[in-house]
């Protein structure tokens, strides 16, 4: 396309978090036209076209892409909501950006990523941190160490709704779950910084009765260069682990640990400092600066290597359903 023409988008989904990072961001961006708004839920996308000045609303994608010229869909709806809207959009020529997870399973993943290598439209997925310095320091840091073992961590306190579904994210067979929208990122940063993919995994839950979510989540893997992982999602805690990092890679002879977005130590020495960055921005900024030049080497991630970050966080899933059976990813994205 032309640099001198608008990129004009298109966003499906106007929820809270779209108002937060994705809408902002785009507004301020030059040379972005937001065309059109589309959510389910009429009066949130009514707000959200008087906030944002954008005269086309609709409450169905399908007609939306139907009636508009757009050049990128903004996929920012729950994972469990997405069907055909996306392959779609691709069929049309309609550069993607899809929030994380991609979907609730392989099967519509998979249909989406074949329309978008169909059409050879640009895409990504919303793994932000890739995006972030001190997560592409602690790739650098370890580019020449033989990685062991990846253990994520993440604790905080009970489930908001214990009893009783009163919002989708309080459902478990809807991903409202900690351990599917948390964990496609931890899986996604861990291939990010060792560089391996998962090969195998296998997951188990802590779910008393009277939850509708797991108070604890354990995810296993097996990766391609001979690590191992963890990922440990724990709710039962209200006050949390305030000094636990987030990641800890062991090495031989060695470890980093990154302590959320603030700092990294290797072998408990403070190594890198970080200073206050916006990850959503600078992603938003390298898609559309993409679609705009048809550079898609601009971008962490299409959606096709994506597919590698959720499969793993699906088969564990599956694990769970099967007593935890160790399930194997290449299985996963046939």
């Amino acid at each position: 396309m032309s640099t001198l023409d608008p990129v004009r988008v298109a966003v499906y989904g106007t929820g809270n978090f779209a108002n937060t990072t994705h809408l902002p961001n785009l507004a301020s961006i030059d040379g972005v036209k937001i065309v059109a708004l589309c959510d389910t839920n009429k009066t949130a996308v009514m707000e959200t076209s008087r906030n944002y000045s954008v005269d086309r609303v609709y409450t169905d994608a399908y007609e939306m892409l139907d009636k508009e010229e757009v050049d990128v869909l903004y996929s920012i709806v729950p994972a469990y909501v997405r069907t055909d809207v996306e392959t779609t959009a691709a069929g049309r020529g309609v550069h993607l950006f899809s929030e994380k997870p991609q979907a609730l399973n392989m099967e519509t993943a998979l249909r989406i990523d074949e329309a978008i290598r169909e059409a050879g439209v640009i895409s990504t997925v919303g793994f932000r941190e890739r995006y972030r310095p001190i997560f592409q320091e602690a790739r650098r840091l370890l580019s020449d160490k033989r990685v062991v073992h990846i253990r994520f961590q993440q604790i905080s306190g009970y489930p908001e709704v214990p009893q009783g579904r009163t919002t989708w994210w309080s459902e478990m067979d809807k991903g409202g779950v900690r351990f599917f929208d948390w964990g496609v990122h931890a899986t996604d940063y861990t291939r990010f910084m060792t560089g391996q993919d998962v090969i195998q995994a296998q997951a188990f839950f802590c779910q008393p009765a009277q939850y509708h979510n797991p108070l604890s989540s354990s995810f296993h893997y097996a990766l391609s260069e001979g690590a191992t992982a963890t990922l440990t999602f724990i709710e039962s805690d209200p006050t949390g682990l305030s000094e636990e990092p987030y990641f800890t890679i062991f090495y031989e002879g060695g470890r980093l640990k990154i302590f959320g977005y603030d700092r990294i130590e290797i072998n408990e020495k403070i190594v890198y400092q970080a200073d206050p960055f916006d990850p959503w921005l600078k992603q938003d900024i390298t898609f559309i600066e993409s679609v705009r030049t048809g550079n898609r080497d601009l971008l962490m991630s299409d959606y096709h290597d994506g597919l590698n970050s959720l499969a793993p966080i699906l088969a564990g899933w599956e694990s769970t359903r099967q007593n935890g059976d160790c399930i194997d990813i290449a299985s996963m994205l046939k």
